[in-house]
């Protein structure tokens, strides 16, 4: 006999309610998305190119993939470095002294009824989690990487757009002062979208 044999068994944990975010804070997590490709440039300059790669599309809402490149050309080491760090902290928010203007990445949609959002818009009930937020919601989501050399950086990032746009074409718009890209943007085909809802796939086939 087993000095473990008679060791008896521990008893069962409750099993805690399953949490289920609020729409409008991510993507579903039972749902297998149908994806968009995208393949535009918002910008393309000898030093940096951005592009809008693909949309994945929920049946509540998309994932928008934005990549970006930044080349090295003269800068110094210390200089590089201040490049590096804007790129993979999207610049952190400030205000210029002289002009009252953030430099920092900053991303916003137009939707087709004329609402329009940016990253950094907070809405009323987010900070409690409420359901009641109201549209539309643009904000960052996981999935974003990056890499770095001392000749280039390369570096994306999703954004999770609630709800889904319907009905006409979105305007996704970017701006970043600090890496000399003004403001630009790129539609996202409605038509695209809408013809990707139903390809939307649930995960579990219900009992």
């Amino acid at each position: 006999m087993s000095f473990f044999d008679d060791v008896p068994e521990p008893p069962q944990r409750p099993r805690p309610p399953k949490h289920v975010p609020p729409v409008w804070a991510g993507p579903p997590s039972d749902e297998l998305p149908a994806v968009v490709p995208l393949g535009q440039f918002l910008h393309r300059s000898a030093r940096m190119i951005m592009a809008a790669k693909s949309v994945d599309v929920f049946s509540i809402g998309c994932l928008i993939e934005v990549v970006w490149c930044v080349r090295r050309s003269d800068e110094t080491d210390s200089q590089w470095s201040v490049v590096t760090d804007q790129c993979f902290n999207r610049g952190g928010y400030r205000l210029d002294s002289e002009t009252g203007r953030g430099g920092a990445l900053r991303f916003g949609v137009a939707l087709p009824d004329g609402r329009k959002t940016t990253t950094s818009h907070l809405h009323l009930g987010m900070f409690d989690g409420s359901e009641q937020v109201a549209g539309p919601v643009l904000m960052m989501a996981g999935g974003g990487g990056g890499s770095a050399n001392d000749e280039e950086i390369f570096s994306s990032t999703r954004f999770w757009l609630w709800p889904l746009p319907l009905g006409g074409d979105t305007l996704l718009v970017a701006q970043w002062d600090d890496l000399g890209m003004a403001e630009v943007s790129v539609h996202i085909s409605g038509e695209l979208l809408a013809a990707a809802t139903p390809k939307v796939q649930k995960y579990w086939i219900s009992q």
